[in-house]
């Protein structure tokens, strides 16, 4: 949900969006909500400030996928954590920042089983199916967006490790390191959740 009711002025050209959740369908949607009002609204740029700890992948998938789409500039914030899944909507970004204690999380693909489950080749099959199939599908968008080869890629999902902003800066997955900065007047949105 959002907090308050912002309305944002006709002509407004630049909108800040803040987004510190996990990321799940209620949390996806919402954003892909408040994104797609900034777009009908006629916004030119956006700048996301992100902060998450990752999440569901298809979920993850789809909102990178939106915001891609979306008729405006994406500019992107790491404001704390990047974890996970996290990454891929980092990367939608045209333009990428980062705070210089902001920290990058990478893993491999899992899945959670929440109930006495039986597990046979069949089944077992399909679930590493589905776990290689989603972490090619991430493996390629990190390669499109950063200057990571497969090999490096691999070994980040295989390593299971923190980096800092240094270390993606030299990856090129950030653009540059710098301070939160919302200028004096600038619409901002906040999206606060029920914990």
């Amino acid at each position: 949900m959002v907090t308050g009711t912002i309305s944002i002025p006709s002509g407004t050209q630049l909108v800040y969006v803040s987004f510190s959740a996990e990321i799940n369908v209620k949390t996806t949607e919402s954003l892909i909500a408040v994104m797609s009002n900034l777009a009908n609204l006629g916004v030119r740029q956006v700048y996301l400030i992100l902060n998450t700890p990752g999440g569901f992948v298809a979920n993850g998938l789809n909102l990178y996928n939106m915001l891609q789409g979306m008729p405006f500039e994406l500019t992107t914030h790491n404001a704390g954590n990047v974890d996970s899944i996290g990454n891929v909507i980092f990367l939608a970004g045209t333009i990428r920042y980062a705070t210089s204690n902001a920290t990058f999380m990478f893993h491999g693909v899992g899945f959670d089983i929440t109930s006495k489950q039986r597990l046979e080749e069949k089944g077992l099959r399909e679930l590493m199916g589905t776990v290689n199939s989603d972490q090619r599908r991430i493996g390629s968008i990190i390669a499109q967006h950063t200057n990571l080869s497969t090999r490096e890629i691999a070994e980040l999902f295989r390593e299971a490790k923190t980096k800092d902003a240094s270390w993606a800066i030299n990856k090129g997955i950030v653009h540059e390191i710098r301070d939160v900065q919302i200028p004096a007047g600038c619409p901002v949105i906040s999206l606060v959740f029920q914990r």
